[in-house]
């Protein structure tokens, strides 16, 4: 029975990674605060570049700052808030690529249950999506670079010719 049970946590912890398609997922490294970042997705959808990406909390006191800030504003119980793990985010860019808001961002615990979520969707002020510059450096700018159309590659001039 419990290698069942211990099994079943193995495939259930794996669900949230094999939605994504092994062959789009890069590993970003850490940022300027320590925090791990993977992206998992990016392309094309209706016409709207995206991207999706996902944080670890490898920095015990961002974590806890995220942890206390979902306690206070959205009152999840500090046991659920506490099993925090990760936080993915949705990107969407401009048709330029050079600004992008965030869709969704979505807390979760190591067994990829969802704590809590915001979708941004304008359908209320406090879900409005907000546009900011992209930085090639920042995660939505890396995101970016792979989701937007790559523009087609110029012809080669021809020769002049000689008259």
């Amino acid at each position: 029975m419990l290698l069942i049970a211990l099994v079943a946590a193995v495939v259930c912890s794996a669900l949230p990674a094999m939605a994504w398609d092994p062959a789009k997922q890069k590993n970003l490294g850490q940022d300027h605060i320590k925090m791990q970042w993977y992206l998992l997705d990016y392309g094309t959808r209706d016409g709207v570049p995206f991207a999706v990406s996902r944080k670890y909390y490898t920095n015990e006191s961002v974590k806890q700052q995220t942890v206390d800030l979902l306690m206070s504003k959205y009152r999840i119980p500090a046991d659920v808030a506490g099993s925090l793990y990760f936080t993915e985010y949705e990107y969407e860019y401009s048709k330029d690529g050079k600004q992008f808001t965030v869709t969704y961002l979505r807390h979760y615990d190591m067994l990829g249950n969802e704590i809590y979520g915001t979708v941004y969707d304008d359908s209320t002020e406090a879900t409005k999506k907000v546009f900011a510059p992209v930085d090639p450096k920042s995660t939505p700018g890396k995101g970016a670079a792979l989701a937007l159309p790559k523009a087609p590659a110029q012809a080669a001039k021809a020769p002049a010719k000689k008259k």
